[in-house]
């Protein structure tokens, strides 16, 4: 790792940016490299260690997490731009968290004796998969780490994990924990690369089992392309989303407010399952939004270093230049900017907390076609919100606020994106619940919260939002494979 602290660079818009330090770049014989460490270690040495060994080594790397705490949420400060103390105080115990709840799956992992027809023994056996690569974005470095490492190590594979080129410090500091707590070579393997290069070559890899990814629904369809192609390697994939957040008017308007605040401005917005359509009931519209727009001035945008700040800089200046692009997209088109919509400060890459209301399409000048009147009544009388904004994931603090009057309706509008990762229902009647939660197709529904992750339940999309669950003990089904054995007892 070559510094480069006190390199300064001058951006076209003449903003100052200071670069933090460098890695080196993984390519395809990088990969190589680490595919065949991981698959000696596996046939070697891995394989061969009880589960009770394992869960002992994955105890002693949450351990030296725990020793290490402040280190390395100063770390995913500095990497990823979120506040230090929410680094501290959510990401990091979450983490360890996380791998502790998997250390005590590892003895656990076990088949089943099935009864079969004549003097037969039948039993199943759940087995390691092999070499898996982990492919993570930069919103959580830490944590989606420990999301892939996690269930893949307690189930017995090796990992070549490929962080972001944008946040690959966390996961470097994590490689040395692996080594200190006792792991042996080769088990994890860790590659700072470019989706397009070292990404690639593990999607492909031949010796490459199992890849799980999560990131882009677009970068999604290419690994799955890639291991069709391949060796047929599994595949799971955590994608983007488009989540609506339905407010009721019998909701606790306050709990409301404040969920839907921490549902859309947590992690900068750089979050999947982020609450950006934000669906309210007709007759508590008007004070919802004045309250919402009340807590989202308060934020505090800066440095992520200072006590009080809860958002930090977006990742990159292309996120910034996406997050704007999407601003100007909503004026554009017809939204009502009610707040923000503009880069905080002078420095770095801060945009300011933005409010859109009145996303349904509609003309201010006259209709000169009959396509635009089509158009037209479309969007304002079937209420198809159709508008950028309301379709496409941002992944940015920008949330597009919506009335509406029925439950039948709200429904409807929840499922007018090609996402279903999460949703979200404020009632204070359970049996409305209830129904509305069965009745939308997402992966997780919250009611009456937002964001809320339990490390025993599973999280995951429905439709281009990806397929495969990780966290609980639905993720070990994503590391195993079941093998069936027969025993003829007559012979």
């Amino acid at each position: 790792m070559a510094s480069k602290c006190e390199e300064n660079i001058t951006l076209p818009d003449g903003r100052n940016v200071k670069t933090i330090t460098s890695v080196v770049e993984a390519n395809e014989k990088d990969v190589d490299i680490a595919v065949e460490a991981a698959t000696k270690a596996f046939n070697e040495k891995w394989i061969h260690v009880n589960g009770q060994e394992r869960g002992r080594l994955i105890n002693k790397f949450a351990d030296l997490l725990e020793r290490d705490l402040d280190e390395l949420a100063a770390i995913e400060a500095l990497d990823n731009g979120k506040a230090y103390t929410i680094a501290k105080s959510e990401d990091l115990p979450f983490t360890i968290t996380v791998f502790r709840y998997f250390a005590g799956w590892c003895d656990k992992i076990h088949g089943k004796v099935i009864e079969t027809q004549g003097d037969k023994f039948c039993y199943t056996r759940h087995e390691p998969i092999g070499v898996c690569g982990a492919i993570i974005p930069w919103n959580y470095p830490l944590l989606m780490v420990a999301w892939k490492l996690g269930p893949a190590l307690a189930c017995g594979n090796t990992i070549v994990l490929k962080t972001s080129e944008l946040t690959p410090l966390t996961a470097l500091k994590v490689a040395a924990l692996f080594k200190e707590a006792g792991f042996p070579k080769g088990v994890v393997n860790v590659l700072s690369g470019f989706g397009p290069t070292a990404g690639a070559a593990i999607a492909s890899h031949m010796k490459i089992d199992k890849v799980a990814f999560t990131g882009s629904t677009t970068t999604g369809r290419s690994i799955m392309k890639a291991a069709a192609d391949s060796n047929l390697k599994k595949v799971s994939l955590e994608l983007g989303g488009k989540s609506p957040n339905i407010i009721l008017a019998d909701s606790d308007l306050e709990e409301a407010v404040k969920w839907a605040y921490q549902g859309i401005y947590a992690n900068h917005g750089q979050c999947c399952c982020a609450g950006s359509r934000v669906y309210v009931e007709d007759s508590i519209y008007d004070n919802f939004v004045e309250k919402f727009k009340t807590y989202a001035q308060n934020i505090k945008v800066g440095d992520p270093f200072h006590k009080d700040t809860f958002q930090g800089p977006q990742i990159s200046q292309r996120q910034f230049d996406r997050i704007m692009g999407y601003i100007e997209a909503g004026k554009k088109e017809g939204a009502t900017l009610l707040l923000g919509g503009k880069r905080h400060g002078d420095k770095g890459f801060f945009v300011c907390p933005t409010i859109f209301t009145d996303v349904v399409k509609f003309y201010s000048k006259h209709i000169y076609s009959y396509e635009l009147l089509y158009d037209f009544l479309l969007c304002n009388i079937f209420k198809n919100e159709n508008m950028t904004i309301m379709q496409e994931e941002i992944f940015g603090p920008v949330v597009a606020i919506a009335k509406f009057k029925t439950i039948d309706e709200v429904i409807e509008k929840a499922h007018l994106t090609k996402y279903g990762l999460a949703a979200a229902v404020f009632t204070k009647d359970i049996t409305r619940a209830i129904k509305i939660s069965n009745a939308l197709r997402a992966g997780t529904v919250w009611v009456n919260c937002y964001n809320v992750v339990n490390t025993n339940a599973p999280f995951g999309g429905f439709k281009e939002s990806g397929f495969g669950r990780e966290l609980g003990k639905y993720a070990l089904e994503l590391y195993t494979q079941v093998k069936t054995v027969q025993i003829n007892l007559e012979c």
